[in-house]
């Protein structure tokens, strides 16, 4: 997977996540199901998909006399180098610098701590 694929926009994430749900869609069908959450032109939204097609994020079939949209990269491979991207800049690269700020400003329940303790016992097996 390129890395370029999955730098995207906050208003693209709303693009990507219609067509993770339900694919391929056209153009019409993504206005009408980004309309449900955001109050945008189509044109606004028409621009959105053409910047994902270009990122080579979104492929286009264009075989059935209209076009239709499919995502090329998966959700976990964009939530994946999101998550990169906002360690290395927040945190300096450190995962480990994330779950102690997490831990320290409480912002983790128990639970979540126990799941957490859960996986990394995993991990070191």
């Amino acid at each position: 997977m390129n890395d370029r694929n999955c730098k995207i926009s906050d208003a693209e994430w709303l693009i990507m996540k219609v067509l993770w749900r339900n694919s391929p869609l056209t153009t019409t069908k993504i206005i009408e199901e980004v309309s449900k959450e955001a109050k945008w032109n189509p044109k606004t939204i028409h621009t959105l998909i053409s910047r994902l097609v270009k990122k080579e994020a979104l492929g286009v079939d264009k075989d059935s006399g209209q076009y239709k949209f499919y995502p090329i990269v998966t959700r976990d491979e964009c939530i994946q180098e999101e998550t990169g991207s906002f360690v290395r800049k927040i945190y300096e690269g450190s995962i480990y610098n994330l779950v102690a700020n997490f831990i320290h400003d409480e912002k983790m329940t128990a639970e979540e701590m126990e799941e957490l303790k859960k996986l990394l016992d995993e991990k070191l097996k």
